[in-house]
């Protein structure tokens, strides 16, 4: 065993596998799931924006109680047609409350955060979209469900929900949890309580009407009767001095005491109406049983006789919106003509203002648009019974809205010059001008008489109403002050009487707000160029967190906005929502802090790529997520079948080693140096906490795995229905493991992957891949390359080998991979295998010479109680089958052929004895010297041919007695090893201890490689070499806790590993623990030098003091700041008389102090005045300049650094 050692580091060996142990201690509840935030209320008042833990809060008690009703259902076998609409109806208000959630999140706090600290929250708008494949999967299940008659198929398609339900609740938890941990204390400390409380007003102002009355009455119904007060005098804080707004706020979060004591009556009272509305088209009879239970009296449909007649006669609600189309039209037209001005001129200071109040009308025309379509047309459709309903058409599709909203918000890095974009924007206008007139003219024609024929005047007014209030709340009071201040007098007198007609009928708290709106919109408190002013503040508001980036981009010098309207306004209208709402699919394409591509970033795409090293980690992912798929398909047959739980404990137990090896490697190796790069700082901490929480995740995993091991220990006798539960939960937990890593993986491809690719250098990615290699032990390499290239294509496995292979060129992995495992059909096309293999045997070479232990250092004895083990790494694929014993054959025996016998020091002595004799000629002491050093060699080849007949006399090798490492205690070993067998030379078919032992006697090296049998000292029985003995009698006797099969090494003592990368054993904990080894020096060291001067193979040299070959030496070896070595003992004889390296010159530490005494020393010499004035040229060894010094027969001083380590030239 060879033992290297830097000072403060061993130039190390390596450990066995990490183990994980199944659990058996029941694991802590997950802290992102269980544990509720507590807010102070007088912390709430200094830090609004913690108002959003509520919600948090809130949201953690529906999914728990959402998960523990469908679990009850599930065990009691009560799934009725109720329960489903139930869950249903609460599965669809969730969705819609954490949608906008997620929007205000992402348009309005995320924005503001990331002017501060950059790449924080890309990752968590990325997770914001990881909940739509669950939420559609459990509506999936309910429309089964509803469907299915038959209750004896009910119930697998209901595991599966509740399985779907557990995912979700998991999910959505841990990312709140994650926001929670590292978003909110940013946000308070980075944020003015005024700040936090207008992020949290624009937030609420995103939210429509409709949906804010239930979003804060079902929040409130979470709080208890503190917390109900500690919110209600912080909204009082947040919400702008506009009383009738507090009012209606105040309200909602009261109500919820109301209900609770049987005020209000309803079915929708908890979740409210907003589902019904804002989730698609509602249905008639939903918009009837709403109208109904709000209260209302009249009639919602008129008499049959009552229809065409009477209708002209009077005033109907819907008449107002002629007015409010022509507004509208007028003024978007207006916007489109203003646009056609700049394109038509030279000057574009007038483009963003333009731009804004374009971003504005398509707000209010596409939440117009689907008002109209999920409530006003849903009817035409359901009423069109004896008579035709209009036929549907809308002023643009889907695609074509869009591309127009995409163009207007996008930032795009394609290089579009501002008029290419001008002249896009003008065509996709051209055609929205002529789109919207037709739509509304519609409109006027057919739908709404369609509407007056057919509804009461009460019915209508409740139309109009709830269609306004499903805009949301700072786009409808914009609308509504932009609406009034283009009123003349008539027709605003018009309007007020209108909405207070309709208003006292069906809606008092919307009509008085709307009232005061139009009202202070026509009195010139918001004139038509104030508006402007303000809607530019709020839409710029979106962008201004943005600014620095923005004012880079010469492609967009549109959005470069005025930055005086930036300042965080009261504006409570924060564009982008509708975006976000109404086209979430295009998200990542155009949000601002996302810095990569998210469709091209795919495992499909990888192959078009240049292949670079830090695919190895996308390899990995990738067989991570293979992985866990399987283990998923498996514990969804475990309850039914036991015999695979063998194979699955395996897997499991497999993924999680590997996982966490990769997830520790991230956080302290790749990670770390993704950060280091200043313009992508703060891109990981989000993947660490997901590390963090997973590793979680795996633990309770591994308790239920461990419940299910003791039941199985038992023969399940009596408890197969305990057994099944345990199955059931563990597919659970599974299958919520296979999403969060999937997410996880997902996420870090989109959004790290390609910032590894673009912003390190080849270098830097090489020596990350090796840094992560070279803390994974060998038998963790053992276990994953199989486990990886199983996942892989050919083409993939190709790949990763060329990687490894160069990342791995400096050391000896390719010999280690060889012996291990043949990889020949995974290595790239047009390798130098000759070149390979001239390495192969000059390594081989190499380990030739000296392999023991540093005895003297305490850190390396392990305890007795050790239990026994060996290197898994290096196990049984390499235990050979032949059994023949190498033997000298007689004609090559010393005796017969005698040739000089010298040990390395005799040898060396006698070489100078003749290098010194006076009395011999030149030639005459070479032609001795030659022959002295060939006199080994030619011992050696002499002995080195077997007998291939030596098996007929095996236990006739000498030496067939044991030896002892303790004669007194009957320890086996000898005073290098304790071990209990020996190795028969195959070199000289003797036997010997170990190979020192040998070495030592012998005037040869003995191949450790070579070494086919050994002879257990309890029986004396000579046999193939292995980890125990194979005689009956000796009972698989250990020969140590230690075994090495690459190395053929026992030992019982030390703390011992083999080095996949030396391919050497060496002493310490492993790679991993305390040591880690270097691809560029190829060489083991301790952790703490993680940061060291690197030097190619720095290993592979003599020491400069001794000459001994360092790689294989036994002694301790100090590492030189300026990266050469030499041994400690070398070190502190050369340094009494010398303080520079003996290689490159440099200094050997910090010589500040020498350097001053010479200071003072030179100060008081006196030179002579023939000298005076005179300077030589200086080369500084320390810091590498040419200088000038003044002249000195000794000393000179490097003028730079201060050095005197320098040299004439």
């Amino acid at each position: 065993m060879i033992s290297v050692t830097l000072q403060e580091s061993l130039y190390s060996p390596q450990l066995p596998c990490r183990n994980f142990p199944l659990s058996l201690t029941p694991p802590p509840p997950l802290m992102s799931v269980s544990v509720l935030t507590v807010i102070p209320g007088p912390r709430l008042l200094e830090a609004p924006i913690l108002l959003l833990l509520h919600f948090h809060n809130a949201l953690r008690e529906e999914l728990a109680d959402l998960r523990r009703t469908a679990a009850e259902a599930l065990d009691s076998r009560i799934y009725g047609p109720g329960l489903i609409r139930e869950l249903r109806r609460r599965f669809e208000f969730l969705k819609l409350v954490n949608k906008y959630h997620s929007v205000a999140e992402d348009e309005v706090i995320f924005r503001a955060l990331d002017v501060h600290v950059k790449n924080v929250v890309s990752a968590y708008t990325l997770e914001h979209t990881s909940t739509h494949d669950i939420l559609e999967s459990i509506f999936h299940y309910l429309d089964v469900l509803m469907k299915e008659e038959n209750e004896t198929h009910i119930s697998k398609p209901f595991q599966e929900l509740v399985y779907f339900i557990g995912t979700l609740q998991t999910i959505i938890c841990k990312h709140m949890a994650k926001e929670e941990e590292q978003v909110f204390p940013l946000l308070t400390q980075l944020f003015t309580t005024q700040e936090q409380a207008s992020f949290v007003w624009q937030s609420i102002c995103s939210v429509p009407m409709l949906l804010l009355e239930d979003f804060l009455r079902w929040m409130s119904s979470f709080l208890s009767s503190d917390e109900r007060e500690n919110v209600l005098r912080c909204i009082k804080e947040i919400v702008p001095e506009d009383l009738l707004l507090q009012k209606v706020v105040i309200s909602c979060i009261q109500a919820t005491e109301e209900t609770s004591t049987g005020t209000i009556v309803g079915e929708f009272d908890k979740y409210g109406k907003g589902t019904l509305f804002l989730n698609g088209r509602a249905s008639f009879r939903k918009i009837l049983e709403v109208y109904t239970s709000e209260g209302h009296s009249g009639e919602a449909m008129k008499p049959d006789h009552q229809h065409p007649s009477h209708t002209t006669a009077q005033h109907n609600p819907l008449d107002s919106a002629h007015l409010w189309h022509s507004t509208y039209h007028k003024g978007f037209v207006e916007a489109v003509v203003d646009l056609y001005s700049i394109r038509d001129s030279d000057d574009l200071s007038g483009l963003a203002p333009a731009i804004v109040q374009l971003k504005f009308f398509g707000d209010v025309i596409i939440y117009y648009c689907n008002s109209l379509d999920k409530l006003f047309y849903s009817m035409c459709i359901e009423l069109a019974e004896d008579c035709p309903a209009p036929s549907y058409q809308r002023f643009l599709n889907d695609s074509q809205i869009e591309g127009l909203q995409q163009l207007l918000y996008s930032k795009s890095k394609n290089g579009m010059s501002t008029r290419s974009f001008v002249e896009n924007l003008c065509s996709k206008l051209k055609l929205c001008v002529t789109g919207i007139r037709k739509y509304l003219t519609f409109l006027e024609n057919e739908v709404f008489p369609f509407i007056v024929m057919n509804c009461s005047h009460e019915m209508q007014w409740w139309l109009l109403y709830t269609g306004l209030e499903m805009m949301p709340l700072g786009l409808l009071k914009c609308t509504v002050t932009w609406f009034s201040s283009h009123l003349t007098e008539d027709r605003l007198k018009s309007i007020l009487h209108s909405l207070k007609q309709g208003g006292l009928m069906v809606n008092k708290s919307s009509y008085s707000i709307l009232y005061e709106w139009v009202r202070i919109g026509y009195s010139g408190k918001t004139s038509t160029e104030k508006f402007r002013e303000e809607l530019h503040a709020a839409f710029e508001n979106r962008c201004s967190f943005i600014s620095e980036q923005i004012k880079d981009s010469s492609a967009f010098p549109y959005l470069q906005l005025d930055t005086q309207l930036s300042n965080r306004s009261n504006t409570s209208y924060s564009r982008g929502n509708s975006f976000h709402v109404n086209f979430p699919q295009k998200l990542n394409m155009l949000t601002h802090f996302s810095t990569y591509p998210t469709e091209n970033n795919t495992e499909s795409s990888f192959l078009y790529h240049e292949s670079k090293p830090v695919d190895h980690i996308f390899f990995f992912h990738k067989a991570l997520k293979k992985d866990m798929e399987c283990l998923v398909s498996l514990s969804a047959n475990l309850a039914e079948n036991v015999a695979l739980f063998t194979e699955f404990y395996q897997r499991f137990h497999l993924l999680r080693v590997l996982h966490k090896v990769h997830s520790d490697a991230e956080d302290e190796i790749a990670f770390p140096a993704l950060e280091a790069k200043e313009i992508i700082q703060n891109s990981s901490h989000s993947y660490s906490i997901d590390h963090k929480m997973d590793n979680e995740y795996f633990n309770r995993i591994s308790y239920v795995l461990g419940q299910i091991s003791e039941l199985c220990d038992d023969s399940l006798n009596g408890r197969m229905v305990m057994y099944r539960q345990l199955c059931l939960k563990l597919h659970d937990m599974c299958k919520c493991m296979n999403k969060m890593l999937s997410d996880h993986v997902n996420h870090e491809m989109i959004e790290l992957w390609p910032l590894f690719r673009e912003h390190l250098s080849l270098k830097e990615q090489e020596k990350i891949i090796g840094c992560m290699l070279g803390r994974t032990q060998a038998e963790t390499l053992q276990e994953m390359i199989p486990w990886l290239m199983a996942s892989l294509t050919v083409e993939e496995q190709t790949v990763l080998m060329s990687i490894w292979g160069k990342v791995t060129k400096n050391t000896m992995f390719d010999q280690w991979l060889a012996e291990w495992w043949e990889v020949s059909k995974y290595l790239p096309r047009g390798r130098n295998t000759e070149g390979a293999s001239l390495k192969s045997n000059m390594i081989s070479h190499k380990t030739m010479h000296t392999e023991t232990s540093d005895e003297n250092d305490k850190e390396m004895q392990s305890s007795k109680e050790q239990t026994h083990h060996h290197c898994e790494a290096c196990s049984s694929e390499f235990h050979r089958s032949n059994t023949e014993i190498l033997t000298t054959d007689s004609e090559n025996d010393t005796t017969a052929n005698p040739v000089l016998v010298l040990t390395q020091e005799e040898l060396e002595a006698t070489i100078r004895s003749v290098n010194r004799d006076q009395t011999l000629e030149p030639k005459q002491k070479s032609i001795i010297i030659q022959n002295l050093m060939m006199s080994r060699w030619i011992n050696t080849q002499k002995k080195s041919h077997p007998d291939d007949n030596a098996l007929e006399n095996i236990q006739g090798v000498p030496g067939v007695y044991p030896s002892y490492r303790d004669i007194h205690k009957l320890v086996f070993g000898c005073k290098h090893y304790k071990r209990n067998c020996k190795l028969v030379a195959a070199c000289c078919n003797k036997l010997y201890t170990c190979r020192l032992c040998h070495d030592d006697a012998a005037d040869h090296v003995m191949d450790r490689k070579a070494t086919t049998m050994m002879m257990c000292m309890k029986c004396l029985i000579i046999q193939p070499i292995g980890p125990t003995c194979s005689t009956v009698s000796c009972n698989n006797l250990s020969m140590a806790r230690y075994y090495c099969p690459i190395c053929k090494l026992f030992d019982d003592e030390k703390k011992i590993y083999h080095c996949p990368y030396c391919n050497l054993c060496r002493v310490g904990k492993g790679l991993g623990f305390d040591y880690f080894h270097c691809m560029n020096c190829n060489a083991c060291m301790a952790r703490s030098l993680s940061v060291h001067t690197c030097r190619e193979k720095c290993l592979e040299d003599n020491c400069p003091i001794c000459h001994e070959y360092i790689f294989t030496s036994k002694d301790p070896v100090k590492g030189l700041p300026c990266g050469h070595v030499m041994h400690s003992s070398c070190f502190q004889e050369y340094t009494f008389s010398n303080y520079t390296c003996p290689i490159c010159s440099k200094s050997l530490g910090d010589m500040q102090t020498y350097f001053g005494m010479l200071d003072a020393m030179l100060a008081e010499e006196k030179i002579p005045d023939e000298f005076l004035g005179r300077t030589q040229d200086i080369l500084c060894n320390d810091c590498e300049n040419k200088g000038t010094a003044p002249f000195h027969w000794q000393y000179h001083k490097c003028p730079r650094c201060g050095s005197y380590n320098t040299r004439l030239i």
